[in-house]
């Protein structure tokens, strides 16, 4: 009972609190995925997060647990992606049934170079065979030229705050 009268004074506190959306800003999706490879020491569950931008405001994150261990980085880094291309995807058409029609291609950034080589080789053999169906999930949005794909370094990428501990300069 004492969690709920918490939760609804801060919402309560909170009211005038929304996000900005700016008219000069361009009307894209950008999406940013990172995880935690071995974030949990018992489990060895990965722990993904992803940030979501319409322009340059904020408009979706997520930080979970998963219930799958991953047997590479590339194979978490991946599945990552597939989880927030189902985001972008269902984004694009919340926006859409609201008359808000995107003509960009939306942009996923990913930190792993391997993860982003996966989606540009569709032959699939022994070490890739485990994740097919986020790649072909994925690469479906890239070659029906919803999606790009770009390499977001250390330094540019935001979904980082959700769960690394950060010093002052960079958070």
């Amino acid at each position: 009972m004492e969690a709920a009268r918490r939760v609804l004074r801060n919402l309560k506190g909170t009211v005038s609190f929304g996000i900005l959306l700016k008219a000069s800003s361009d009307m894209r999706l950008y999406g940013f995925c990172d995880l935690d490879w071995d974030a949990c020491p018992l489990s060895k569950c990965l722990l993904t997060r992803y940030f979501v931008l319409l322009g340059v405001s904020p408009i979706s994150w997520k930080t979970k647990k998963q219930d799958i261990v991953s047997r590479s980085s590339a194979e978490a880094e991946y599945r990552s992606m597939a989880v927030i291309t189902s985001e972008l995807v269902w984004l694009r058409s919340f926006l859409a049934s609201l008359g808000v029609f995107l003509q960009q291609l939306m942009k996923l950034f990913c930190g792993n170079q391997a993860a982003l080589h996966i989606t540009g080789n569709p032959v699939f053999h022994e070490r890739t065979k485990h994740i097919e169906i986020d790649c072909h999930f994925v690469q479906e949005k890239v070659v029906a030229r919803i999606l790009t794909l770009s390499h977001a370094g250390m330094k540019e990428q935001p979904a980082y705050i959700f769960s690394k501990a950060l010093g002052k300069r960079q958070f």
